[in-house]
């Protein structure tokens, strides 16, 4: 049986149940023990009254039936006397049959005494048909002699079973009393053969043998019971048989020891005399021998009950002092120990984690109001107690210092990336003013793939910025489009040409949510350049669904095992907590955080026929409609969130596919406006859709370049993609200036307005 798992009150309940119930049993098992005993002496009162004096009632008239029974049998007529004794044996009889079919007789009785009982109401059932036998002389006298003699010696038996109390002085004086009744009834029957023997005149065959062997057994018989008697009771026996009753009984019994033959000169009637005399006198001996007894037992049983009494109610009471006290110190145990526990549970469960919850939220935290002293005793349940407040402190103390240092990390985070933010937009703006001044191709190529670097490098700050728990600066006033939102996303990856944007359905995004959205876009889209294959390619689609706009980002990779992707899945649907040792998917936490500051829903799936898909939900209220190509304002000047969104998108060269709208026709003849005294490096005709087309050609002031080799140097596509995004500047201006335009006709150019902020606060 395994006790490891069980609770405390129930091992507390088995070690007292045990001993209890030991004792319990003990204490039934002796009390029982001592209470048989004083029931069976007060028993032998009922057994004295109930079979004692009825049953020596039988005895005694059966001992004169069979006296008669011997003389009529030695005779030759009838006597009358022997009727009348045979009614008087009869109404004995019926009065022991009563008695012993009594229910008090039988619930004194034991098992022995019982089954004696039955042998000896056997015996006397027989009596009727031995009454014919002797009637009609079918025994002789030494039949009739056995027959009454074995009834009274049943009876005798049943007499010694009565001798079974639990005093064994009183034992022994009721066998005794009982072994002087069997040397009566031994006298009994040497008169009843003496008076055969005297009715014929002789002793028949063997009878004088049997009168010797008689009188023997009833002398040795008698000496033997008056030793077990007491000194009292053995001189009050001495006293009767030195009477001359006894002592003329016991010349005449010497006599007929003597004589083979019958003596002619026996004097018969001394003979009954002295026996008369001498049995009534040993009957009335162990009556009150037995009426002694009685009376002797009966206090005895009171004191052996009193004193079971007594035993009975200390041990009831022993028993149920030990069963409050293991109640009381189990209940004070179980008490404590379910204390220990409970406050071990409270700090495992509630309390430690509210207390990292309100530090992480940056409340101040009491360590000694949190981990409070307990008082569990001095004891060793008491030590345990201030072993465990000392771990709650210990604890407590740990979580602060924890979160302290989390907090302290963040802020070494957020110092960092605020430091990084601030040199990134200062280098970007100082790279859209070396682009706008620079008029070679060639080095506005590579202004633009350091700008491209610069932007990138702005997003990891911004990382950095999402792990410390604050927000990124850049933000949008107006509503961008899904398609610039898009492109945006793709201009910060590195793998930028290996994305391919498929349709994307007109929509907007609120200027509030598109930074983030852009850099969640980010994230999930250079996730699946590098968990793919170099030669696949990237997919990104958009549309309307009802709640809001999603887009899918599809790579062709081996994806992700289930386990992986449900995982992944669990971190994407809420903001967990940063946890540096959780560093491989900083790209989940990062989109989990600015997922949840928007309330947007970002789902991995397997996509077909392999590779994975993220599917970006924009809720709702964050989508409006596309808004226009040129700006809205009347005087015609590009807007700062424009202008920052023509940088932004500037390597995604994939023009809008959308069907023309109202508004936003656009202008043959549109051209890029030139600062004065300048030639521009590019011409720009428009094309149909009012874009300008720029063409590389050397300007005047262009400062001299080496001569061209015969062989022009070998162009890979990236390089290519790349020349083609420095003309994204332009389009994006190309696509204002032709809009607005094609709006008004012919009213002159003014003046751009001065920008008078930083480079810092333009792309913030």
């Amino acid at each position: 049986m395994n006790t490891r798992d069980w609770p405390i009150r129930a091992k507390l309940t088995a070690l007292v149940v045990g001993p209890v119930t030991g004792l319990l049993a003990l204490w039934i098992f002796a009390t029982t023990l001592t209470f048989g005993p004083a029931l069976d002496l007060l028993a032998a009162r009922t057994l004295l009254y109930d079979l004692g004096r009825p049953g020596e009632s039988v005895v005694a008239e059966l001992q004169r039936e069979r006296r008669l029974s011997v003389v009529q049998l030695a005779g030759d007529t009838a006597l009358p006397a022997l009727a009348e004794q045979r009614a008087r044996t009869d109404r004995a009889i019926a009065e022991l049959r009563r008695r012993v079919d009594g229910e008090e007789l039988r619930d004194a009785a034991d098992d022995q005494l019982d089954a004696r009982l039955d042998q000896l109401v056997s015996a006397l059932d027989a009596l009727p048909a031995g009454r014919g036998f002797i009637d009609s002389r079918k025994v002789d006298r030494a039949g009739a002699v056995g027959l009454y003699s074995g009834m009274i010696g049943s009876a005798f038996q049943a007499f010694s079973g009565m001798a079974t109390l639990p005093d064994t002085q009183i034992n022994r004086e009721a066998l005794a009393l009982t072994a002087l009744g069997r040397s009566r009834e031994l006298l009994g029957q040497a008169d009843a053969l003496l008076a055969g023997a005297v009715t014929a005149g002789r002793y028949a065959e063997g009878e004088h043998e049997q009168l010797v062997r008689t009188i023997e057994n009833q002398r040795f018989l008698a000496e033997n019971a008056v030793a077990d008697l007491p000194p009292a009771e053995r001189a009050g026996y001495q006293r009767l048989t030195e009477g001359e009753a006894f002592v003329r009984l016991r010349a005449l019994q010497d006599t007929l020891v003597r004589d083979r033959d019958l003596p002619a000169g026996l004097d018969v009637r001394a003979w009954e005399a002295s026996y008369a005399t001498a049995s009534q006198g040993l009957r009335d001996f162990e009556l009150r021998g037995a009426d002694t007894l009685a009376e002797r037992s009966v206090p005895m049983a009171v004191r052996i009950l009193v004193r079971l009494a007594a035993a009975g109610v200390l041990g009831l009471l022993a028993i149920v002092v030990c069963v409050l006290v293991a109640l009381r110190v189990g209940r004070s145990l179980d008490r404590r120990l379910t204390g220990v526990r409970t406050a071990a549970l409270e700090m495992a469960e509630h309390r430690l984690p509210d207390v990292v919850a309100r530090l992480r939220r940056g409340e101040e935290v009491d360590v000694a109001r949190e981990a409070p002293e307990l008082d569990h005793g001095g004891d060793e349940i008491g030590q345990v107690g201030r072993a465990f407040n000392e771990v709650r402190r210990t604890a407590v103390q740990a979580a602060v210092d924890e979160v302290t240092l989390r907090r302290g990390l963040n802020e070494v985070f957020l110092n960092i990336a605020r430091r990084s933010q601030g040199l990134v937009h200062r280098q970007l703006a100082l790279l859209d003013r070396l682009e706008r001044r620079t008029e070679d191709p060639d080095e506005l190529d590579g202004l633009f793939q350091v700008d491209h670097l610069a932007t990138r490098l702005r997003r990891h700050a911004e990382d950095l910025v999402i792990l410390a728990g604050a927000a990124p600066g850049r933000g949008w006033r107006n509503p961008v489009a899904a398609v610039d939102v898009v492109r945006g996303a793709i201009s910060e990856v590195e793998s930028y040409d290996r994305v391919d944007v498929g349709e994307v359905q007109p929509a907007g995004v609120l200027g509030r949510a598109v930074g983030d959205v852009i850099h969640l876009l980010a994230e999930l889209i250079e996730n699946a350049t590098v968990f793919s294959p170099p030669g696949t390619r990237v997919d990104v689609t958009g549309r309307s669904v009802p709640g809001g706009y999603t887009i899918e980002i599809t790579d062709r990779g081996l994806g992700m095992s289930p386990p992986a992707l449900a995982e992944a899945n669990r971190k994407l649907s809420r903001a967990p907590e940063f946890d540096p040792a959780d560093s491989a998917r900083l790209g989940h936490f990062v989109v989990a955080r600015l997922a949840a500051r928007h309330g947007v829903r970002v789902e991995l799936r397997p996509a077909v026929p392999g590779g994975t898909t993220a599917a970006v939900l924009v809720p709702s209220d964050l989508v409006t409609d596309e808004p226009a190509l040129g700006p809205a304002a009347t005087d015609g000047v590009a807007g700062p969130d424009d202008r920052r969104m023509a940088k932004v998108t500037r390597l995604a060269t994939v023009p809008r596919t959308r069907a023309a709208r109202p508004g936003r026709d656009r202008s043959e003849s549109a051209v890029l406006p030139l600062p004065a005294g300048r030639t521009s490096s590019v011409e720009a005709p428009a094309d149909g859709d009012g874009l300008p087309r720029r063409v590389r050609r050397r300007g005047p002031a262009a400062r001299p370049r080496p001569a061209a080799v015969d062989n022009p140097a070998y162009r890979t596509p990236e390089e290519a993609r790349q020349a083609m995004s420095a003309l994204q500047a332009g389009t994006a201006r190309g696509r204002r200036d032709g809009a607005r335009r094609a709006a008004e006709p012919s009213p002159p150019e003014p003046p751009a307005a001065p920008d008078h902020r930083t480079a810092t606060e333009r792309d913030a």
